[in-house]
């Protein structure tokens, strides 16, 4: 039986990363949490994530820096972006960059799964360099 597939959840707000992680966990994913960008980009976890989950609006370094870093490494991973504060401009761009979605805070749950699984399909799963 191949592992669950790992779910690696980026926001600067600890209630959020703890709410997702715990909603993804009940659908048999593995979900680790990052408090930044930086922090996610040092981990050993990067190679083994299926999908990221990164808010768009955090200090030090927001999600669509981390999305053009992820992707100036030779990353393909599946992104998906969350947002308290929507912008047309920035989903228009990690749009083109090729994030699988932008949602707005507060998530829906069933909306949620339904791109994780999307994302992972698309990708197999893995972490593709």
């Amino acid at each position: 039986m191949p592992p669950a597939p790992v779910i690696c959840i980026v926001d600067d707000d600890e209630s959020v990363r703890n709410a997702i992680s715990r909603f993804v966990r009940s659908y048999g994913y593995v979900a680790y949490t990052f408090s930044s960008a930086p922090e996610f980009l040092k981990s050993p976890r990067i190679d083994t994530t299926s999908c990221v989950i990164a808010d768009v609006q955090m200090p030090i370094m927001n999600g669509v820096e981390l999305q053009d870093v992820l992707r100036n490494q030779g990353r393909r991973l599946p992104i998906i972006f969350i947002t308290a504060f929507p912008e047309d401009a920035i989903q228009a761009r990690v749009q083109r960059a090729g994030a699988v979605c932008y949602l707005t805070k507060p998530v829906d749950g069933p909306t949620l799964i339904k791109h994780i699984q999307g994302a992972i399909g698309k990708s197999g799963g893995g972490n593709e360099k």
